[in-house]
């Protein structure tokens, strides 16, 4: 977790905790990408944000925009972070399903109904 003041303010700006990256490797994370890990123990060589990234996601999967409020961090930077951790192989990340590519409801109920009325 970051250091924070009494009033709630950072010691330290959230762009060192990217090393002063502001993007990350990929462009395909979104707010909406979910995220798991993948099971590896955590070593020392593992940079303390992405130590807490790892330990949030243990006992399942969040969206990137919940690890970023768990860590209030910006969602900018979690990306950054969060790209760090796929790349090294520690993370898996899933793209949203596009909305054009989810099923409407409405149409499967119908079909539904269809196959119903077949059966009698």
């Amino acid at each position: 977790m970051t250091p924070r003041q009494s009033s709630g303010r950072r010691l330290v700006p959230a762009y060192l905790a990217t090393g002063g990256r502001a993007q990350p490797s990929r462009n395909t994370l979104d707010r909406l990408t979910l995220l798991h890990g993948v099971g590896m123990p955590i070593t020392s060589e593992v940079r303390p944000e992405e130590h807490r990234i790892l330990e949030l996601l243990e006992p399942g999967a969040l969206s990137l925009a919940e690890v970023a409020a768990h860590l209030h961090l910006p969602v900018s930077v979690v990306k950054v972070l969060v790209a760090d951790l796929v790349d090294a192989g520690r993370l898996h990340a899933r793209v949203p399903i596009p909305e054009a590519e989810q099923y409407d409801r409405h149409i499967l109920e119908r079909v539904l109904d269809g196959l119903r009325s077949l059966k009698c």
